[in-house]
């Protein structure tokens, strides 16, 4: 290795800047479109920096994704932590829990110094880009965050079965991954009279709007009143 190429690949700065353009690019291509010469030539670095940093193209959005789902995931489980506290043993609102899990969310969207709203961006561009990796990657980090707050849930509504409580929060995900992408809006409000601009909301409208509807989902009642006796006997058909 030259000397220069040394020099180059221990300069700290050189990953912050890998790590920033790739996020970038991976949020505005996509992750198979972007190229590792597109980061590199971004990130004003040597084609064989992210070799170097990194290893692989999939162990850059590995670190990528570690490092602001860690964070993300830490806030949420200090959000919770902070409700149950005060709660003082007794079940948590819904609206509460909600709030400790995808409020923590769009809260990124305000993050200017971390790159939160970019971030946000890749999430969602990523859901309708699905791969085994990135599948992974957030299955991994979600694992024990999702769990508390599954548990969170059940304890707040116990006349709803616990399968039913994890398919509405399966749901939930999806909506809150789709509303932070902003894909789709333009198409659905094509052909009304609603302003082209008055698509762009801000991080607090859209968090009320966001909020209201996956709580109405959350607390909405069982298909045709089934009880939770009647809703397990349908899961058994259902298996058979």
């Amino acid at each position: 290795m030259s000397v220069v190429l040394e020099k180059e690949f221990k300069d700290s700065n050189s990953v912050a800047r890998i790590l920033k353009c790739a996020e970038r690019l991976f949020a505005t291509k996509g992750y198979a479109a972007a190229s590792i010469r597109d980061i590199t030539n971004q990130a004003g670095v040597n084609l064989a920096a992210i070799h170097y940093h990194f290893g692989s193209k999939e162990k850059l959005l590995e670190e990528l994704f570690n490092r602001k789902l860690d964070w993300l995931n830490q806030q949420r489980l200090k959000a919770l932590l902070s409700l149950e506290k005060k709660a003082n043993g007794a079940p948590l609102r819904p609206s509460a829990i909600l709030d400790a899990f995808f409020g923590t969310l769009l809260n990124m969207i305000d993050d200017k110094r971390n790159g939160g709203e970019m971030f946000l961006k890749l999430l969602g561009r990523s859901s309708l880009e699905p791969s085994k990796l990135i599948w992974s990657i957030s299955t991994k980090e979600h694992s024990e965050v999702i769990s508390k707050f599954k548990s969170a849930l059940f304890k707040s509504l116990p006349n709803v079965p616990e399968n039913e409580i994890v398919w509405r929060f399966h749901f939930m995900l999806g909506a809150a991954t789709f509303a932070i992408s902003g894909n789709g809006l333009p198409t659905l409000f094509a052909n009304t009279n609603i302003e082209r601009e008055n698509l762009v909301i801000s991080r607090k409208l859209l968090t009320k709007r966001l909020m209201a509807f996956l709580l109405g989902g959350l607390r909405a009642p069982l298909s045709k009143d089934l009880s939770k006796h009647e809703f397990y006997a349908l899961e058994r058909q259902n298996e058979n």
